[in-house]
């Protein structure tokens, strides 16, 4: 019997070992990742057109109703616990403000330029979670406007805690399952078109499609995806012909967009962010609705 024991204490002790030997390996390889400097993405210099009362009122539809900003940042831009993912880790929208805590004072214009478009931060680091994906396509002007708009905010007084990705977490980003810098799979270098001008167009629905996130959740292709975005989270539905959205109108669209019902009257599940989305323009709506309109039908992916 003690030599049972013994043994079985031995076999506890060495599984131990392994796990803890194993949590170092991946907490060592994720970080070596997580510290990777961005050289190659320079600063931009910018004139954002400060004080331009246009400028400044594009910047904060666009924080608000199109990229979205505020619903991760906060209505204030003062920052908020983003997502708490258990065992995966906790991450932290920044405050965006020259309040206590915030990171405005710090970054020059053309590093608001670098975090926005390239997901990398003041020091030339990845930002995790930032969608920059998304807002590579955002032009000049309407990336120049946002931080024009920022520069205007009132301070807010927020420390938050720092985004800590725990060892679930970053098993599953070295196995590629978990996509947490953008910055990495952005192509840094590579020629950026100017975007259409604005419009009932289908070609100005697609961008606002582009930089507001949707193709972000729905896929490039609209198509839905087979996993919610973050844990927990619903698969994001198909929005070409193939889906539900397909049976729709173009004003069982705007219903849904300003006030979170479908035709049926069920709700839109989060992180559906319907209520923002719903302050865009009529014509910038209608645009949208173009653009889904016009993408092939397309079955939504099992995996």
């Amino acid at each position: 019997m003690r030599k049972l024991l013994k043994w079985t204490g031995l076999s506890v002790g060495s599984l131990a070992l392994v796990v803890v030997l194993a949590v170092l390996v991946v907490y060592a390889a994720s970080e070596v990742r997580f510290r990777r400097a961005y050289d190659e993405v320079a600063v931009a210099p910018l004139r954002t057109g400060q004080g331009n009362p246009a400028a400044l009122e594009r910047g904060r539809h666009l924080a608000t109703a199109i990229a979205k900003c505020v619903d991760c940042h906060g209505a204030d831009l003062g920052g908020k616990l983003f997502m708490d993912a258990g065992p995966l880790g906790v991450v932290y929208a920044s405050n965006l403000t020259a309040g206590k805590g915030g990171v405005l004072a710090r970054y020059s214009d053309g590093q608001l330029e670098r975090a926005i478009r390239h997901g990398v931060d003041a020091d030339g680091h990845a930002l995790a979670i930032m969608p920059s994906a998304d807002y590579w396509a955002m032009g000049d002007a309407d990336v120049q406007a946002v931080i024009a708009y920022v520069r205007t905010l009132p301070p807010v007084d927020r420390e938050l805690p720092t985004t800590n990705v725990r060892a679930l977490g970053r098993a599953l980003y070295l196995a590629g399952k978990l996509p947490l810098f953008p910055a990495e799979h952005i192509t840094h270098g590579a020629p950026r078109a100017e975007p259409p001008a604005a419009g009932v167009t289908v070609e100005y629905g697609q961008y606002l499609a582009t930089i507001g996130g949707c193709r972000g959740c729905h896929g490039k292709d609209l198509n839905g995806a087979a996993e919610g975005e973050g844990p927990g989270m619903p698969p994001a539905a198909n929005l070409t012909a193939a889906g539900e959205v397909g049976k729709w109108t173009e004003q069982d669209f705007f219903n849904a967009l300003r006030t979170g019902k479908r035709p049926n009257g069920t709700a839109l599940r989060p992180p559906m962010p319907w209520a923002l989305s719903g302050l865009m323009t009529d014509d910038e709506m209608r645009a949208v609705w173009l653009y889904i309109r016009s993408v092939p039908a397309r079955p939504t992916p099992t995996e």
